[in-house]
């Protein structure tokens, strides 16, 4: 077989020709010398590799069985039986070894981590007695085991967070107090290997207090004394003379590459699979046991003796009514008895100083370490957005008409959700004013907001700081920290509260409790803010752009007025002769307001240990992050006058954004709604639309009015198409389409669960709206992570025209014709053979009434059943064609590529 150039076909794999026991076959669309390939090669290659298709064409390859010539047409009862049980044997095996499985992962663990909990917490002997019966005791299974679950996430996650401590000391080193040893260590080394040992001892005479001198940190950065180092470095002669005398250096050595941190990675070919039990074998027993013992250990070590540490403390300083009234005395506690921790590791390792225990003091060093990063996480994650969100509340109290009373009784009645929701607060506060100082980053010039972290820094690692820093400076941060954004506060909610209520003492306060007479609830007021308000307001790009520039422009205007445009945007030509500020002036040490400094960390704040090498490899050589400038005269009366204009300008914004949207928001609401009040959340989010639409129209005819009239009218009445086409098709896919779910939803779901036969249930529109938003989210959001079907298709076409490429044919054809009809079929086909069939036929008005309340939800077990049975059927026919090859398959021939034209060509001619 040669191809048009007289070349014989060849193997696309094994670049051979075919022969008659080894045929070559086209199976995909590929051409020229990779069209043929041997069947064997082409399955070898599918091995390798993985897949089932052309990796250049995609198509997929197919094979054809070839059956035994005595396969009867049709399998005998027997085989189909003996096939059948076959399956069900090997399904009863699969589902007796996953029950196995979830018993033991979802209940054994989560059970015996609660009861152990409870047992230990008790603070009995009589509860470790009768710690075995409780663990057989089968009261409170349900709520024991979801105690469990979270009791075993809690000691999962302590787990995994040393395991990544680990990996950051290991990679950035410790504390350069931690550190101190390894290097004096390493400094007695070399000089044993540079020379005689007349020179080492004269070197060691001579400057062995200008060594210590030369690896001491600095006293503030660590709590270890420069009396210790000096009696360390006098003795660094006698150590290494007894280093010497101990065949050479091997045992100092050892003693200084002795890491505790550094166990052996355990299991590393173990996969999920086979941790869990999923692999179909029963090694996971083994790790169940070992879970269950390292909860044991975890509850013992991180709650249980932090716990009693703390008990014992809080009672010998006689605070314990204190902690007892703030309805957290078990988490209050255990933070106390881990700071009693943290000093008595500190006291420790002072302690293994002055006697000179290298190992042990590192020991303790680490675990000194360990709980110095646990109190900080919990401190900046934890106390700061806590601190936050109180504050806030306290400051908008006057804007809710609400009193401190108010909010200490319903911290009384529910103090864990009161502290969730505060916390939640907080941290929505911080997350958004860091991301205004992002944007004020890219428009200010670099090393102006020196005082405040750079989050987008690559170099930026929080706990490296936690692990380098000391407290002081991180207590120091966390107090400037609470200044700014609590001044902040302040500054755009307090205070603008107050103005506003003196000047306009009607407007406030904001209406945010609904009475029991509102035509809304509040289920259907969160779901239309969450669903509908906030992500639109939200992705709109647009909002971002316009802020950046309004800043841009505050800030140009106010570097011209006060002559500080090289000190806030930085593009003046620096000359010679200018009072120019470089980086090595910068102030340092003024990341402790917030953040980490933009300049380079001077090396006095880092230590000449092990922090500073890996600061400098991180820097790449130089400092980064700031930029000179000329510095005016008179400059700190500047930064005052420029601090006071934007004190101004921030209350100003506040002040707008507290009234104008609201304002607005209420005047059309009072069209559509009267004198009745209404939750400021419908008329603040309807504000806010006005207000983007004000801004978005103005910002595109700003756009438009150099291009002239004609474009402008041309513009406008593409603009004005496409608001009816999108109108016209919001109202079909936001408007009908949720209302139909809704309604569907409360017919099969709602009504028959919660209104009784005897009664006719009450429709709200708005509400079923509402749900059905929700429900129509839902549902898009499992069609585009399912597989392909027209659904999908429809839906990924519309989202790539885009808005302004819409195809208003396209989309009522195919997505809001075929979903509005099935939808109407669904609500309307029971209602007519209820109410016109039945009549009909005679039946009674309390059959009709039956059959009316009913057929919704029949239906929908009839489609689940039919569902069920087509399921069922499949997998028969499954279970016949794996029976049938099983049996009687001898092998697969390889199909040629047939194009579809091909195909009906040659069915025609035939």
């Amino acid at each position: 077989m040669d191809d048009l150039d007289g070349q014989p076909d060849i193997c696309r794999v094994c670049r051979c020709e075919g022969t008659s026991d080894k045929p070559l076959y086209y199976p995909c669309v590929c051409t020229g010398s990779i069209k043929y390939v041997h069947q064997d090669c082409l399955v070898q290659w599918l091995k390798y590799s993985r897949k089932e298709y052309c990796e250049l064409c995609k198509h997929r390859y197919s094979f054809t069985p070839i059956y035994s010539p005595d396969m009867p047409k049709r399998l005998p009862i027997k085989d189909i039986v003996s096939g059948l049980v076959t399956s069900m044997a090997r399904a009863v095996r699969y589902w007796f070894h996953y029950t196995l499985v979830a018993f033991a992962w979802l209940g054994v663990v989560p059970l015996t981590a609660c009861r152990i909990y409870r047992c230990l917490f008790t603070g009995s002997v009589s509860s470790l007695l009768t710690l075995p019966l409780d663990m057989l005791s089968t009261e409170n299974l349900a709520s024991d085991c979801f105690q469990g679950c979270f009791v075993v996430t809690c000691t999962l996650c302590a787990f995994i967070s040393l395991v990544w401590l680990r990996e950051q000391i290991l990679h950035g080193g410790g504390p350069d107090w931690l550190e101190q040893d390894n290097q004096q260590a390493n400094h007695g080394r070399n000089l044993l290997d540079g020379g005689a040992m007349n020179n080492l001892i004269g070197g060691l005479a001579g400057g062995g207090h200008r060594a210590a001198a030369n690896v001491q940190p600095n006293v503030a950065e660590g709590p270890v004394v420069a009396a210790e180092e000096e009696a360390e470095a006098g003795d660094l002669e006698n150590d290494a003379m007894m280093d010497g005398a101990n065949n050479g250096n091997n045992a100092a050595q050892d003693d200084n590459n002795w890491n505790p941190i550094e166990w052996d990675r355990a299991a590393e070919e173990l996969t999920w699979e086979r941790l869990l039990g999923l692999d179909g074998s029963l090694v996971f027993l083994e790790h169940v046991f070992w879970v269950v013992s390292l909860n044991t250990l975890f509850i013992l070590v991180f709650a249980f003796s932090p716990y009693h540490i703390g008990h014992f403390t809080v009672v010998g300083l006689k605070i314990d009514e204190l902690i007892a009234a703030s309805h957290f005395e078990g988490l209050l506690t255990t933070l106390v008895g881990y700071l009693v921790i943290a000093v008595s590791f500190m006291t420790l390792y002072l302690l293994c100083s002055f006697a000179r225990l290298k190992k042990f003091r590192r020991v303790v060093g680490l675990c000194y370490v360990v709980v110095k990063v646990k109190l900080l996480v919990v401190m900046e994650i934890g106390v700061f957005p806590l601190i936050c969100g109180w504050w806030l509340d306290i400051c908008s109290l006057s804007m809710f008409d609400a009193t401190l009373k108010d909010r200490k009784n319903s911290f009384h009645l529910a103090p864990g959700t009161s502290m969730f929701i505060h916390w939640l607060v907080g941290m929505v506060y911080v997350f958004y004013f860091a991301s205004f100082i992002l944007l004020l980053r890219e428009v200010l010039r670099p090393g102006v907001l020196w005082f405040l972290r750079n989050l987008n820094d690559p170099e930026f690692n929080p706990i490296q700081e936690m692990i380098h820093l000391p407290v002081h400076r991180h207590i120091r941060r966390f107090v400037a920290s609470m200044i700014i954004f609590g001044s902040t506060v302040l500054l755009m909610l307090w205070l603008p509260v107050r103005v506003i209520r003196k000047v306009l003492p009607g407007f406030l306060p904001y209406h945010v409790m609904l009475s029991s007479d509102a035509p809304v609830s509040e289920l259907s007021l969160e779901l239309l803010l969450l669903q509908v308000v906030l992500p639109a307001l939200l992705e709109q790009g647009h909002t971002r752009q316009w802020l950046k520039r309004l800043v841009a422009a505050w800030t140009v205007g106010v570097a011209w007025l006060l002559d500080l445009r090289s000190y806030l945007i930085g593009d003046v030509q620096l000359r010679e002769g200018d009072n120019i500020i470089r980086v090595e002036e910068q102030p340092q040490g003024g990341g402790d307001a917030g953040g980490v400094n933009n300049g380079a960390p001077a090396p006095q704040d880092l230590g000449d240990g092990l922090g500073a090498a890996h600061q400098a490899m991180l820097q790449g050589g130089g400092p980064v992050g700031f930029q000179p400038y000329k510095r005016p005269s008179f400059f700190a009366a500047r930064v005052i006058c420029l601090l006071s204009l934007m004190c101004v300008t921030l209350f100003a914004a506040s002040l707008l954004s507290l009234l104008v949207p609201v304002f607005i928001g209420r005047q059309l609401m009072s069209v559509w709604m009267g004198n009745s009040r209404i939750h400021e959340l419908y008329t603040a989010a309807c504000g806010l639309y006005i207000c983007w639409l004000v801004l978005r129209i103005a910002t595109v005819l700003y756009n438009w009015i150099p291009q002239g009239g004609a474009v402008i009218a041309h513009k406008l009445k593409e603009w004005a198409v496409l608001a009816l086409k999108s109108l016209f098709v919001a109202f079909l896919l936001i408007g009908l389409v949720p209302l139909l779910l809704g309604l569907l939803f409360e017919l099969v779901v709602v009504a028959p669960l919660r209104v009784p036969l005897d009664q006719s249930p009450v429709f709200f529109p708005w509400q079923d709206w509402a749900l059905g938003v929700l429900h129509a989210k839902i549902i898009c959001a499992i069609t585009m992570m399912g597989p392909h079907w027209w659904l999908k298709r429809v839906m990924e076409q519309v989202y790539n025209d885009g808005l302004r490429n819409m195809n208003l044919y396209y989309i009522l054809n195919k997505l809001c014709l075929p979903v509005v009809c099935v939808l109407g079929m669904m609500l309307a086909l029971p209602y007519i053979i209820a109410k016109s069939f039945l009549p009909a036929l005679g039946f009674s008005f309390e059959i009709q009434n039956l059959v009316l309340r009913r057929i919704y939800p029949f239906l929908l077990a009839v489609l689940v059943m039919v569902s069920v049975l087509v399921f069922q059927v499949r997998q028969f026919q499954r279970l016949y064609n794996h029976i049938k090859d099983d049996k009687y398959l001898v092998g697969q021939r390889l199909v040629n590529y047939m194009p579809v034209t091909q195909t009906v060509v040659d069915d025609s001619a035939s």
